[in-house]
């Protein structure tokens, strides 16, 4: 398998304001043809460093990628660099020039005389056209390896290097190919599930497992390589399976879906809706299903309500349960769903109140302490749960325990109905 790095080049990528995402686009769209990235580097607008970088990613991997300082000032600094490291002369190109100057008048205006800087080119480079900015890419063929260096928008690099450079990777990769798989898994912990699954993947050693944890969830990763895309897939399908068998109900997604997804597609199938009574998690739930394109389909309202006379005049809460109980309780939790759902009319509201800290806790209801309720036409139940960590995770774990309440619900419907059919 060929090999590859990604350098990102530009002091602000150093920063806490900007991050590198064209490192995480590039190495998706190589391991698809079978190209495995081994190193990511981000280098600042420094001359020495920058030269360095890439005369050892030359000389490591088969092929180099970078992205960024290609622009017309001071600090872009790719060109001369990248020309010095892999030992070739710059060379002026008066057509990139007199391109430019054309686009500049398209545009209204004059080009500047700095942008003269972006007609240079590495001697023997393949120029990248750039129809969605003034700098061009460079295709540099160093005999064994390739030196291929990008804008660094994004709405520049990807057609770059999807019109120009993907189709002679894909000879140079030859047939060989990778296809991914995640799960995801909500309600156990890493080493729980490597426990329980490392038995099966194990016994796939031709594939890449890895086991990651996420805010919310941890997600399962399968790789499968081959020379026969079918095979890849076939490996893959069996393994999944298998995973997906041992641990039951707590994975929710078979192919990287999210759990709002997830949630979207059972109400839409079976023509349901949800509605939201939201304290400790401010809203977050309803937010997580309205980003999904449709969700008016299956979700219509959601309320906020933070105080105790918000939950009186909103949900109908009687006002004798937080006396006695208190908010955070399974007994408002229920109250707050019943009434959400009487107010909205939808088959389903899910409910969530607790303390996200960093304060407010106590002995007998400490910090991270969630209680939910889930109401439907027929009945309403209540979960809780204790959440280490800090507000921001907390708020986020409630988020996910409540829609997981809700999925494992419709599931167990949904059984249920099939059963009831069958008999």
């Amino acid at each position: 398998m060929k090999s590859a790095e990604i350098i990102a080049i530009g002091s602000e990528l150093l920063t806490p304001e900007r991050s590198d995402t064209n490192s995480l686009w590039f190495t998706e769209q190589l391991n698809q043809i079978g190209i495995e990235v081994k190193l990511k580097t981000i280098v600042g607008d420094d001359e020495a460093r920058l030269e360095e970088t890439i005369r050892d990613a030359v000389k490591r991997s088969d092929l180099v990628i970078t992205t960024g300082g290609l622009g017309p000032t001071e600090d872009d600094v790719t060109r001369p660099v990248a020309a010095r490291a892999v030992g070739r002369e710059l060379i002026y190109h008066t057509e990139i020039e007199e391109h430019l100057r054309e686009r500049f008048r398209g545009w209204g205006r004059e080009m500047p005389e700095i942008n003269k800087r972006q007609a240079y080119a590495i001697e023997g480079a393949e120029i990248l056209p750039n129809p969605n900015g003034s700098a061009c890419g460079m295709y540099v063929d160093l005999d064994v390896k390739i030196l291929a260096i990008f804008p660094g928008p994004p709405r520049e690099n990807q057609p770059m290097f999807t019109d120009h450079v993907l189709p002679r990777l894909r000879k140079l990769a030859g047939d060989i190919v990778v296809r991914k798989r995640i799960l995801r898994v909500t309600g156990m912990g890493e080493s729980a599930i490597d426990e329980a699954i490392a038995p099966i993947y194990k016994s796939f050693p031709d594939v890449q497992t890895s086991i990651l944890f996420s805010k919310v969830e941890v997600e399962v990763h399968i790789s499968a390589t081959s020379n026969d895309e079918v095979k890849a897939l076939a490996t893959l399908d069996d393994l999944s399976g298998k995973i997906a068998h041992k641990l039951g109900i707590a994975v929710f997604a078979k192919n990287g879906e999210t759990m709002e997804q997830v949630i979207a597609k059972l109400l839409t199938d079976r023509g349901e809706t949800v509605s939201t009574a939201e304290s400790c998690t401010g809203g977050l739930i309803a937010r997580r299903l309205t980003e999904l394109a449709g969700s008016s389909k299956f979700f219509m309202e959601g309320a906020v309500t933070y105080s105790n006379e918000a939950k009186v005049r909103t949900l109908g809460v009687n006002q004798e349960i937080l006396d006695k109980f208190g908010a955070v309780s399974a007994e408002t939790a229920a109250a707050m769903a019943v009434g959400m759902r009487e107010r909205s009319g939808t088959d389903y509201a899910i409910s969530v109140t607790g303390i996200a800290g960093p304060d407010g806790g106590s002995t007998d209801k400490p910090v991270g302490l969630v209680w939910f309720g889930l109401a439907d036409k027929h009945s309403v139940k209540t979960a809780r749960s204790n959440y280490p960590g800090d507000r921001y995770l907390v708020r986020w774990r409630s988020s996910q325990t409540a829609l997981d309440m809700l999925r494992r619900s419709l599931l167990k419907s949904k059984e249920a109905k099939t059963t009831k059919t069958r008999a």
